[in-house]
């Protein structure tokens, strides 16, 4: 065993029986350790939210606006210091944490500046009877935010943002590879205003989640993460008939059905496939090329991927950054080389660098098949499938031959026909000559194994409300009676 494989298995090791750990995946070190949330005090924290929900309910919404936007300003005038602790926590190279905690004021302010429009009730013409009908949109109590380690501001605040205004209260666990940035979050909303228990972050157990997600003052939970832990929290939710939104995995198709500019396309296809190191659900991880346009595509990503090189993520001037802890690594590299071991063709990568730090070279594979891993499983990291097809037939097929039905990207000079592409795929997005992305008007969300519910736009502040009905009918008087 080299020396960079014992201090692998040693830091693998030592992150497993640590919970709550900033364990810097650059360096292996842990460079602060945090309580678990003891299980007696949990019954305490979901009073305090639930306190504050009946007050916080009944402020006037621009007051719960207002809070929501100083916490988008203070992101603002912090960002270098988040954007470090970003970066130690879980790897993200500088820049791309940067652009993280822009898109997080983004959202901020978008649900500040249009919450309030949302909530305006809507007016029914009854079909029957005189008087109206007015639908209102009101808050419902206190929700559990379960967030994922891969963005760990932007995760939080697409469920805070609308639902503080809305006027419901939150109470964040976090995972346990993030806790300072969870900290930090909790602080923000502090330092803007919410008073205490509108957003509460803890260190639960995941054995407590069940004590939190049972206990009748919980009204809603939503979950981004895993299909496992979808499957859990969502399982608990319906047990004890609470509302919940997940946002789970996928396993995007980038489709490539004709490239006038081929240069333009690979460039399309690196950044949608290695943006945040390849750890978003919704990255580029299965590229379908029609046959025409297969070999120069190939050949021009694997010249893309051969520029990444492995340094530390607070360097600038870095292009690969580790993954966010070594077990991540060790688990994409399985997924691999298990790809290898059955056949698959390396066309780049494929290796973990003899180097300390969570890495995985930048990878590229053909030649995958059904019974690959590679094939049904998830990517999560710099590693890339390409599929050969015939047509746009074939392609349609071959992106919905999955189990998941997060995003889809479809390439094509010819709109009409990207379109007609798009209007087959099984996917909750679909973007035309774009990887997919995010921004605070757009729904984010997917079908199949992906999950269910949306965030982000206008349709977030829907999920976690009481869509009121108000029938108002006008007083019948009393007839005069008949005098004599």
């Amino acid at each position: 065993m080299t020396a960079t494989e014992t201090q692998q298995a040693k830091t693998a090791s030592d992150s497993a029986s640590r919970r709550y750990a900033t364990v810097n995946p650059f360096t292996g070190e842990t460079e602060k350790e945090f309580d678990f949330t003891p299980t007696e005090a949990i019954d305490g924290i979901i009073g305090r939210a639930h306190g504050a929900y009946r007050e916080w309910a009944q402020r006037p919404v621009a007051d719960r606006a207002a809070v929501v936007r100083r916490a988008a300003e203070l992101m603002d005038e912090r960002r270098d210091d988040l954007a470090a602790l970003i970066t130690t926590e879980m790897g993200k190279r500088k820049e791309e944490a940067t652009g993280e905690l822009y898109l997080c004021s983004m959202i901020l302010k978008y649900y500040a500046d249009n919450g309030p429009g949302f909530l305006e009730p809507t007016s029914i013409t009854p079909l029957m009877g005189k008087g109206e009908a007015v639908v209102e949109t009101r808050p419902i109590g206190v929700l559990l935010a379960i967030e994922p380690w891969n963005y760990p501001f932007y995760q939080v605040v697409r469920v805070a943002g609308p639902n503080l205004v809305l006027g419901n209260t939150v109470i964040l666990k976090h995972a346990e590879i993030t806790p300072q940035c969870a900290v930090a979050i909790e602080q923000l909303f502090t330092d803007a205003g919410a008073p205490e228990g509108v957003f509460t972050n803890t260190f639960l157990r995941i054995d407590d989640v069940e004590q939190v997600i049972a206990d009748p003052r919980i009204q809603g939970v939503t979950l981004t993460g895993s299909e496992r832990a979808g499957s859990s929290v969502g399982s608990l939710a319906g047990k004890y008939l609470k509302k919940s939104v997940l946002e789970l995995g996928g396993s995007d198709p980038f489709i490539v059905l004709d490239a006038d500019d081929m240069a333009a396309t690979v460039k399309a296809a690196t950044s949608g496939r290695m943006q945040n190191t390849g750890q978003a659900c919704t990255a580029s991880k299965r590229l379908i090329v029609t046959e025409e346009h297969y070999e120069p595509f190939v050949e021009g990503l694997k010249q893309a991927f051969s520029t990444f090189s492995p340094g530390d993520p607070a360097d600038p001037s870095t292009s690969l950054a580790p993954l966010s802890s070594e077990r991540a690594a060790q688990d994409l590299h399985a997924q691999i080389q298990d790809a290898i071991d059955k056949g698959a063709t390396v066309v780049a990568g494929g290796k973990r660098p003899d180097r300390p730090g969570a890495f995985v070279e930048a990878t590229i594979l053909t030649d995958v098949t059904p019974e690959m891993r590679a094939f049904r499983e998830e990517l999560f990291g710099p590693a890339a499938v390409v599929y050969k097809v015939k047509d746009d037939e074939e392609a349609v097929a071959l992106a919905n031959d999955s189990d998941f039905g997060l995003g889809a990207t479809v390439m094509s000079g010819d709109v009409d026909r990207a379109r007609a592409v798009a209007e087959r795929l099984e996917a909750g997005m679909v973007w035309i000559n774009q990887p997919t992305g995010s921004s605070p008007e757009l729904p984010f969300g997917g079908v199949k194994r992906s999950g269910y519910g949306r965030e982000l736009s206008e349709l977030a502040m829907f999920e976690f409300a009481n869509r009121r009905l108000v029938r108002t009918v006008p007083v019948r008087k009393a007839e005069k009676p008949i005098s004599g």
